[in-house]
């Protein structure tokens, strides 16, 4: 079994930038095949570190979320989006399955929606769901039957939910993972017939390296070092050949974003090539 979203991550340290686009293109060539099992989670355990750090803050939409904050509305603008381009879309109301969810900011935004039955979040980091539990509380409407967080993976969430959902999310996760490919495959396992698979990422391009990580992270410090590793971000590219690879999903939607310092999150046709991205697929009925 091929995967290009395994073979397209660079033997580079972090600390070093990035090559040119066309090195990154020529990884893609070199054969790999899966003669090992499966490991039993993606999660890396650093990345749960990290996070865990950054949970007393996450409800501070100046704090070190505050990026997340700004991009939430365009995450259901382009879930709204998904759902009208398809008349085979599922109709109202949702069932959401929300992927890493962290402190509940999409989470707790799409069980609120009068066309949500209920959402259940989950993720791996015990201090971030702490957080998210706390917050969700403080409203008597997110009852348990709209509203709950377990700490799990996609590994771990019961089979019994599967094709569960009407829409599944992953909104910046898929380059924390340690195996993306098994990661977006297990994702997709809960989606329904016709129900949608949306995610967000970032490309892995010169521009990128300089904006997430040089920009963002070590001179302005919007987001906290280490959020960011390059060699994992993923070209939107990669994701349409996993999806292509796959049996039982439409054409993609997908839509480039970029963070406009004072202006927060805009559209921008084409910036999918270059850094943050929107990407969505629809299981095929």
């Amino acid at each position: 079994m091929r995967s290009s979203l395994r073979l397209a991550r660079p033997l580079l340290r972090r600390a070093q930038p990035p090559p040119p686009a066309r090195t990154s293109a020529l990884l893609l060539l070199r054969p790999f095949t899966t003669t090992k099992p499966l490991p039993s989670s993606s999660v890396n355990p650093s990345e749960v570190s990290h996070f865990n750090a950054l949970a007393s803050t996450w409800w501070d939409p100046h704090g070190s979320s505050r990026i997340l904050h700004l991009m939430n509305p365009l995450r259901h603008d382009f879930i709204t989006t998904c759902l009208s381009s398809s008349p085979s879309s599922p109709q109202y109301p949702h069932r959401y399955l929300d992927v890493g969810c962290g402190g509940g900011i999409f989470a707790e935004s799409a069980a609120r929606l009068r066309t949500t039955t209920s959402v259940i979040g989950i993720d791996p980091t015990p201090n971030i769901l702490a957080v998210a539990r706390q917050h969700a509380a403080k409203d008597p409407a997110l009852t348990e039957e709209k509203l709950r967080y377990l700490s799990a993976t996609v590994e771990t969430l019961p089979e019994a939910e599967r094709e569960g959902f009407d829409i599944v999310t992953c909104f910046e996760v898929v380059e924390h993972v340690d195996n993306p490919a098994e990661f977006l495959d297990r994702c997709g396992s809960f989606v329904k017939p016709g129900g949608w698979l949306v995610l967000s990422t970032i490309a892995r391009t010169w521009t990128s390296w300089v904006t997430t990580n040089l920009v963002a992270e070590d001179i302005l410090g919007i987001v906290p070092k280490g959020t960011h590793d390059w060699n994992k971000y993923i070209n939107e590219h990669e994701l349409r050949g996993h999806f292509r690879s796959r049996v039982g999903w439409g054409a993609p939607r997908v839509l480039g974003v970029v963070y406009v310092p004072g202006l927060g999150w805009k559209e921008v046709p084409g910036s999918e090539k270059i850094g943050n991205y929107f990407f969505a697929v629809q299981k095929v009925v």
